[in-house]
């Protein structure tokens, strides 16, 4: 149907129709290049289907005193180039202005800017053909702006807007001759967020319009809060005669305190008043740059229960000479300009909306006041296409070249280029020809009569972003402190977020347990796990570092052990010389002889290994310090057992069972006795070493600031024959021995071989109860004093006494002696 109608539109399109306005209009001004203007000094309040061809006649709609200001600004650029000696010298710009007050049925006013001599020429080459204008600015308003921009991109002449944000306009393939001098969508969607965020907000709403402008903005809303943690609790695209009150009350049962409202003045007016009626109070309203300077709805009764409006606008700067202008232009309608006369003819003229009913009842008051957001954009567009025609036409200071062609596309190249300064800000455009951005946050101060805009911040992305508002001068109806809009409280320190609803902003906290922490930088929602070399207390927010503890060498525990081990040692070394000296003697083959010096051996080098209990612990360090141990303890263990079984044998067995005995002293059965246990024992051993091999580990989970070195035991059951092997060694010697606690004083061993090893069994009792109740560094110490301390109950009980016979009393240390040992052995034998 819209086709169509463009379609009708063209084909009736006549020399007649644009009928030459008289140079004393407001709408019109002749100059040497004509620039197209379209403001909205009407509005209709509602579009209605388009049938038919015919176009708006906007005088019949509501009147925009706005709009009528915009056109006022245009024409107060003109003039101050047309008056200028630098831009443009020699050279005046003319224009040629339409009221636009409709998205859909205004088009014949942009088919005059495209004609040529009343006639259109799609077809015609752009270096033939010239149109009626060489730029347009305007229209007012996203909807209007797409719907009229492809006639103008088929010819590439210039679009320099002031009021059409909507960011698709930023494509230049499909609008490649449109410019814009005010932020587009993206730029302001990005300054909402800012603020939002400058506040600590995250649970907001997004009310706004069925229209370009406002779809696009919430459609960038959408996109840039991603990875903000903002959420967007609640959005609504509201039509003219939708239920507000209904929506508002929505927003305020999900406790949403931060609304932004981006839409045109005419919805924004009908959700303010929907709010003051609703009686919604106490939010916080964030106001688009179309309605952020309104000068009506501040003057809403009751506007001040609602809660605090934040408005963002371009940064304010006023235009010198302009109120100066204006008054100029109202005294010469003052002055008896006859402006009826002037309707009379635009009513019967067949060019439409060069009409205004109500213009020459303004005051130059009422012009000055209205909404000033968009007459610095207006000023721009002026001077943009007035800075790249003074290019095109090659100006110096003096003159412009005149004989120079300006097709529109040629303008279009410059304006890319274009740097200047005016009123001190910055006119530059980038490669989708949109401007830098100033932007001014103002606070509405409806409790002032007349109510005013106050600057609280600004908002610059040119040469790098800085955005900042000053807190002070925000008075927040809630007591003075900024209002409250999250979804969930915020968590403490060391409490994780989890998960609470479908939006990312409500959830619950959790205190993360120890050895863990939340990293609010990385992620709120997971409490992460310390490095096995860290650790760390319920509700942290870091890792610390474990102490490394184990035994070191320079310990003062670790030296008195060590010292203890080298002398143990010495003292064995002595006590075996001191038996290999008096290898001959009775004391030496009452003890066994050369079984005492495997013995010996045996004790030697089980001491050794309780010097691998210190320092740092490796493999060969855990292999090291009980194999050798347990290996050569047993085999002396081994010995003694097999001693007290002998002496058994010589004493009581020989006589009962003779036999035996003489298998048992002709085949060595003590020496293969021996050599069997310690070949079983020793493959235990390999077993034990191979199955699962003892190794080193990091103990970290005994203390929660340590981490402990130690070495694991290896398999449990193979371990368990290694030490059951041992210890039935000595469970078969203690039998022995009481067996043969009647024997010879010189021969009777009981006592020192029961104490020996009831010592043994205590030591290790005691060891392995401490492993498995107290975790300490110091219970590897304890292992290697426990070793000790079996060693030196059969060096003590065993060896140590046999010595002293040896060296201080050598008389108990002859064959005479042991034999009047054994006769009276054998006279109690014979009387029992």
């Amino acid at each position: 149907m819209l086709l169509s109608s463009i379609y009708i539109l063209l084909v009736g399109f006549t020399n007649s129709f644009f009928f030459k306005i008289s140079s004393t209009s407001e709408f019109s001004l002749e100059g040497d290049y004509l620039l197209g203007g379209l403001f909205p000094l009407h509005e209709i309040e509602h579009e209605t289907t388009l049938f038919s061809a015919e176009t708006t006649e906007c005088f019949r709609h509501i009147s925009s005193k706005s709009g009528y200001q915009m056109l006022q600004v245009m024409r107060f650029a003109v003039e101050e180039i047309n008056n200028s000696t630098t831009l443009l010298p020699n050279v005046s710009l003319g224009y040629e202005i339409f009221d636009y007050c409709s998205n859909i049925k205004n088009f014949n006013s942009a088919l005059s800017f495209i004609s040529n001599n009343g006639s259109i020429k799609p077809k015609e080459k752009l270096n033939n053909y010239q149109p009626k204008v060489t730029a347009l600015v305007g229209p007012y308003g996203s909807t209007r702006t797409v719907t009229i921009a492809p006639l103008f991109t088929m010819d590439l002449i210039p679009m320099v807007n002031y009021g059409a944000s909507t960011y698709a306009l930023s494509n230049k393939l499909q609008y490649p001759s449109f410019v814009r001098t005010m932020p587009s969508n993206k730029d302001l969607i990005e300054m909402i967020i800012h603020i939002i965020r400058w506040f600590g907000w995250n649970w907001v709403a997004f009310i706004g319009s069925r229209d370009d402008y406002s779809s696009d903005g919430l459609k960038l809303f959408n996109k840039y809060i991603k990875n903000t943690g903002i959420c967007l609790a609640y959005q609504e695209g509201l039509s003219l005669n939708a239920n507000y009150s209904l929506a508002l009350k929505k927003i305020d049962k999900l406790n949403i305190n931060v609304i932004v409202v981006f839409a045109l003045p005419q919805y924004a007016s009908k959700i303010i008043k929907a709010a003051i009626v609703s009686n919604i109070q106490d939010k916080v309203w964030i106001a688009s740059n179309a309605w952020s300077m309104n000068q009506q709805i501040p003057r809403e009764p009751g506007i001040w229960k609602i809660g605090t409006i934040i408005g963002i606008a371009e940064g304010l700067l006023s235009l010198p000479g302009f109120n100066e202008f204006v008054y100029k232009t109202r005294e010469t309608t003052d002055a008896g300009y006859n402006d009826s006369a002037e309707n009379d003819i635009q009513k019967d003229s067949k060019t439409c909306n060069q009409f205004c009913d109500y213009c020459s009842l303004l005051t130059a008051e009422d012009i000055i006041n209205e909404n000033p957001t968009l007459s610095f954009s207006i000023y721009a567009a002026i001077y943009t296409i007035a800075h790249a025609l003074h290019k095109v036409l090659q100006c110096n200071m003096n003159e412009c070249y005149k004989n120079t062609v300006a097709k529109p596309y040629m303008l279009l190249g410059e304006i890319k280029n274009l740097d200047f300064i005016l009123n001190g800000r910055q006119v530059k455009f980038d490669n989708n020809y949109d401007p830098s951005i100033s932007y001014a946050v103002v606070l509405w101060r409806t409790d002032l009569n007349p109510p005013q805009f106050e600057m609280v911040g600004t908002y610059e992305k040119h040469p790098e972003i800085t955005f900042t508002i000053d807190n002070s001068l925000l008075p927040w109806n809630n007591k003075g402190s900024v209002p409250f809009s999250n979804c969930s409280v915020e968590c403490e320190a060391g409490y994780s977020r989890q998960p609470e609803g479908f939006h990312s902003c409500c959830f619950i906290c959790k205190k993360c347990p120890s050895n863990s922490y939340v990293d609010y930088s990385r992620d709120p929602y997971t409490c992460f796990p310390c490095a096995e070399s860290e650790w760390s207390d319920e509700g942290s927010t870091t890792c610390k570092t474990r102490s490394v503890v184990y035994p070191e060498f320079t310990e003062t525990l670790s030296i008195i052990v060590m010292v203890s081990i080298v002398c143990l040692i010495i003292l064995l070394i002595a006590i075996f010389c001191l038996f290999a000296y008096n290898y001959d003697t009775p004391v030496v083959k009452s003890a066994g002889g050369s079984m005492c010096f495997l013995m010996l051996t045996s004790l030697i080098l089980s001491s050794i290994s309780a010097f691998f209990f210190f320092e740092k612990p490796t493999f060969v360090f855990c292999l090291l310090r009980n194999a050798i141990f347990v290996f050569f303890f047993t085999v002396c263990i081994s010995c003694l057992t097999v001693r007290s079984f002998q002496i058994i044998c010589v004493f009581k067995m020989a006589a009962q069972f003779p036999k035996v005995h003489s298998l048992w002293v002709k085949h060595n059965g003590q020496w293969l006795f021996i050599a069997f246990m310690t070949f079983i024992h020793f493959i235990s051993c390999v077993i034990w070493m191979t199955v699962s091999p003892v190794k080193a580990t990091a103990d970290s989970w005994t203390f929660k600031d340590q981490t402990m070195l130690i070495c694991e035991m290896g398999n449990t059951i193979t371990f368990t024959i290694v030490v059951f092997i041992s210890w039935f060694l000595g469970f078969l010697c203690l039998l022995f021995s009481y067996m043969g606690r009647d024997l010879p004083k010189n021969y009777n061993e009981a006592k020192s071989i029961t104490f020996s090893l009831i010592l043994y069994y205590l030591t290790w009792i005691a060891y392995f109860t401490a492993y498995l109740t107290i975790k300490s560094k110091y219970i590897v110490i304890l292992n290697a004093m426990a070793q000790i301390s079996s060693i030196n109950g059969i060096l003590f009980s065993y060896f140590i006494p046999k010595s002293y016979i040896m060296i201080f009393q050598p008389q108990k240390n002859t064959p005479a002696y042991f034999q009047t040992s054994i006769q009276n052995y054998t006279q109690t034998i014979s009387r029992t």
